[in-house]
């Protein structure tokens, strides 16, 4: 397989900001504080086990599985307003099936440094 370079579609996923605060706002208002700030730290927590349970499936084998899991990640990130990590679990979720290693290791990485991003833009 040959590689490409980045797309122009893969590049507006980059740009999209890691964090959308207003998400958040708009879940304490619904369910308080300290629920909302309970339901995050699961979220990290789920989050990270599922970036990693990303990296030990086999994408020829596990292609059902890894959309599955890219669909639960995309939900999960939209509801707390990690726009960039819910468009990337997206674009897995969409694309499981037919992504090559490289492409899936690639998004992979995106997916990383978005959860990171994303991390480093929370409040203190």
């Amino acid at each position: 397989m040959f590689e490409a370079p980045v797309a122009p579609a893969q590049k507006a996923l980059d740009a999209e900001p890691a964090r959308e605060p207003r998400a958040y706002e708009a879940l304490v208002r619904e369910i308080g504080e300290d629920g909302a700030c309970e339901v995050r730290e699961v979220f990290w927590s789920e989050t990270c086990a599922r970036l990693q349970l990303f990296r030990t499936l086999s994408l020829a084998q596990h292609h059902a599985r890894i959309a599955r899991e890219a669909h639960s990640l995309k939900s999960a990130a939209g509801t707390f307003g990690y726009v960039r990590l819910a468009a990337l679990a997206l674009t897995l979720e969409r694309s499981a099936e037919r992504l090559g290693d490289a492409e899936f290791r690639d998004l992979l990485d995106r997916m990383d440094a978005a959860y990171v991003a994303a991390r480093a833009q929370e409040p203190r």
